[in-house]
């Protein structure tokens, strides 16, 4: 599908906002040109959606400083485009590989990414947009790693895209909350891992973490795996809303 006919699915679901993310968009990491910008832009609101937020993929763990730099031009690029979009936020993650670099210990590569995000947020704010770091299984993999970068940078517009499905070690939930007050928005997905083991997810329990964090912004959710998402959509949809109506 085209960004258009997501957008046009999401709206014939009953969504109240999408989120565009900027690898889908046509010629991605290019920016595309304003013209194509502001037509998703008036799709979106012509069909009653809000725009939730935009993302990239960006590597902040790479030892060559000059590739790091170049990845932060990335992230500063698109939150051009997030604000021309109306994206009230922009997701980045810390590094795309589980494991360190050759040579260097987490506490030298934290601080790469700690600097890169920092720069990140400094621009963002001038832009009128959040940086919302992603937990995704990768360099980051827990509740601790998340919220030490945050502490450090320590920026009222850097915030988490809390994804649900990527805290793989122990308890999960156990981490969503200690992670929540910090979430500026979400990834609700349908399965999550419990001790390491895939478990379908308990969305009431999650629905109770996200109220009791006192959150109030949009839950976007994430299908992943096989098959046909004009089927697959709608079904978790509905499990969604049914969750926040019981909660």
């Amino acid at each position: 599908m085209t960004l258009e006919d997501v957008i046009k699915l999401c709206s014939e679901i009953g969504f109240d906002a999408v989120d565009p993310t900027g690898y889908y968009f046509p010629n991605y990491p290019a920016i595309p040109d304003d013209r194509y910008v502001y037509q998703i832009k008036r799709k979106a609101f012509r069909l009653g959606l809000d725009i939730s937020g935009t993302g990239v993929r960006n590597d902040f763990t790479l030892p060559d400083a000059a590739r790091r730099k170049a990845e932060v031009g990335l992230v500063t690029k698109w939150t051009d485009l997030a604000a021309k979009l109306g994206a009230p936020v922009i997701r980045v993650f810390a590094g795309t590989g589980k494991e360190l670099p050759v040579g260097y210990n987490r506490e030298e590569v934290t601080g790469w990414v700690v600097e890169a995000i920092r720069e990140c947020v400094e621009y963002a704010a001038k832009r009128g947009v959040l940086i919302v770091l992603q937990n995704h299984a990768d360099f980051i993999q827990t509740a601790d790693h998340i919220l030490d970068i945050l502490q450090r940078v320590n920026s009222e517009w850097l915030a988490v895209n809390l994804d649900i499905g990527s805290f793989r070690i122990g308890d999960p939930y156990e981490q969503i909350a200690r992670v929540a007050p910090y979430a500026a928005t979400w990834q609700i997905k349908e399965n999550m891992f419990v001790d390491g083991q895939e478990v379908e997810t308990d969305l009431r329990k999650i629905v109770q973490i996200v109220r009791e964090s006192g959150y109030r912004g949009y839950l976007p959710i994430e299908t992943l795996g096989k098959g046909d998402p004009r089927q697959k959509v709608p079904v978790f949809y509905e499990k969604v809303k049914k969750a926040l109506t019981a909660a």
